[in-house]
């Protein structure tokens, strides 16, 4: 077999000769048909695809991850409304660009009516100023403005001119999504690698280095078709090929390509699920450093940042429980922050609840409870509520019983009163029995003070009135008399906005 060319040169592979695009711009899909993912936006009952097609596209906003599509999005929705298309960017250009890009569709309005959409890239790189320079015209509709950006519109881009966008989220592709990129630019003989644009002979990837090329990709469809391309490029040098003479990039091509180590990961087999139980086992066995680690390299194989908070989610609540309830609330902060800022940022926020986890206490007694009560049902079905629980939501119901008997705590001292909540048949059954670590000791404490006082009190032979009682009311009736007084006063004055609207 040939001997591999230096490393000087293997780089220069990557590149597309001169005078031809790189593949991922060669591959941009020709119409909404061809476009994949998004579905929710583009898809056949898709909101922007329906609004298109009935010639009608206002100024909106692309909010996504690299490689989803946006660019590609905004010209195919340019096409299907028959608007020119004039595209910025926002990291390259200024006022005088925009001012240009402005005088030339008004120019164009004013002479056959036709209108121009004038796409931003990364817009969020723009100033207020910039920024500000944009509403005039998009309010007048001399440009329909659709912007992109990769960074949370919310936070990013000026309240005025995002008022008058309409914001749409672009998910990640999913793998089947990249998949199909991925094979279609293999396949194509009119712009991928099976025509004349392709190597000699064309292109076939076997499934081992096509999976770990899909999954690098996390999700952005230009990254794999840049990969795809070097990986090519890297075994066409070698004159690597299969039994069709067809150019076969190895999982080490894959690997330089991308220059990046594949990992042993598969995200739909093993690896998945063997990295995600040392990371869970990890943060159990207070770990942090092993929780870290497996964190990290889940991450770096392409893992769903959604599918690793839920593991800590899930952690906080099995693993840590009561011993430290801030763990559980660190958990969900992590996902808050997950969902407002995305990859690569979020890291720091799924490492510090990793680490937070990993260290607190542990404690599994509320998932034992929990399972102790459903083995019951199980076993004896659903029991019967006893009549004192029962809800007297009627004045009748009291002569069968119902709610006979309730006494309401909060009326008694200590705001607690000793009476059965389970079923007869279970009356005397412990589900919940706090261990001694963290938090949990402090419940624990305050459950063995309550049977104390709960037993001095059947000692005493009665139980004491709380000595400082609250002020009587019913909390249900002043509830109703409120909300009907809220309701009367909303309908005056929306009564009143609407004279006021009319001039009457």
């Amino acid at each position: 077999m040939p001997t591999r060319k230096p490393a000087t040169d293997q780089v220069a592979l990557f590149q597309p000769p001169p005078g031809r695009q790189p593949l991922a711009a060669r591959m941009r899909p020709r119409d909404l048909t061809e476009f994949v993912g998004q579905a929710h936006l583009v898809g056949e009952r898709g909101p922007l695809r329906r609004s298109v097609e009935r010639g009608y596209l206002g100024s909106l906003l692309l909010w996504g991850p690299p490689g989803t599509g946006k660019t590609s999005l905004a010209r195919l929705l340019a096409d299907a409304v028959e608007a020119r298309f004039v595209t910025l960017s926002a990291v390259m250009s200024g006022v005088a660009d925009i001012r240009a890009a402005v005088a030339s569709s008004r120019e164009r309005l004013a002479l056959d009516g036709g209108r121009s959409i004038l796409f931003i890239d990364e817009i969020h790189r723009f100033n207020k100023a910039q920024q500000d320079g944009l509403l005039p015209h998009v309010e007048d509709g001399t440009v329909t403005l659709i912007g992109a950006t990769t960074e949370n519109p919310y936070f990013e881009v000026n309240g005025a001119l995002l008022s008058r966008l309409r914001v749409w989220r672009l998910e990640p592709l999913t793998d089947e999504d990249v998949a199909i990129v991925v094979r279609r630019a293999i396949t194509d003989v009119e712009r991928g690698l099976a025509g004349a644009l392709g190597p000699d002979g064309g292109v076939a990837l076997a499934d081992e280095p096509f999976a770990h090329l899909v999954g690098l990709a996390g999700g952005d469809a230009r990254q794999a078709l840049n990969v795809l391309e070097g990986a090519v490029a890297l075994a066409e040098a070698e004159d690597v090929r299969d039994a069709d003479r067809r150019v076969s990039p190895r999982l080490s091509d894959v690997e330089a390509a991308a220059q990046q180590k594949v990992l042993a990961y598969d995200r739909a087999g093993d690896g998945h699920y063997d990295t995600a139980s040392a990371f869970i086992k990890s943060i159990r066995g207070n770990d942090p450093d092993g929780a870290l680690y497996w964190l990290a390299t889940m991450i770096a194989a392409g893992e769903d940042p959604k599918f690793i908070v839920r593991r800590l989610i899930i952690s906080a609540s099995e693993d840590v429980g009561n011993a430290d309830p801030r763990a559980l609330q660190i958990a969900v902060a992590a996902a808050d922050a997950l969902e407002w800022i995305g990859l690569p940022e979020a890291q720091y926020a799924l490492a510090q609840a990793t680490t937070y986890i990993a260290t607190a206490p542990k404690s599994n007694r509320s998932g034992s409870a929990y399972w102790a009560a459903v083995a019951d049902l199980d076993q004896a079905g659903a029991l019967p509520v006893p009549m004192h629980l029962r809800n007297a939501g009627h004045h009748g119901l009291k002569q069968y019983g119902y709610g006979v008997g309730y006494r309401y705590p909060p009326e008694f001292e200590g705001s607690d009163i000793a009476q059965q909540y389970l079923p007869d048949a279970l009356a005397e059954r412990r589900y919940y029995l706090p261990n001694d670590q963290g938090y949990e000791t402090t419940i624990g404490a305050r459950m063995a003070a309550r049977d104390e006082a709960r037993a001095e009190t059947r000692r005493r032979g009665r139980p004491e009135r709380e000595s400082i009682p609250g002020p009587k009311a019913d909390g249900m009736k002043a509830a109703g008399s409120i909300m009907r007084t809220r309701e009367e006063s909303r309908r005056k004055l929306a009564e009143t906005e609407k004279k006021d609207a009319s001039g009457s």
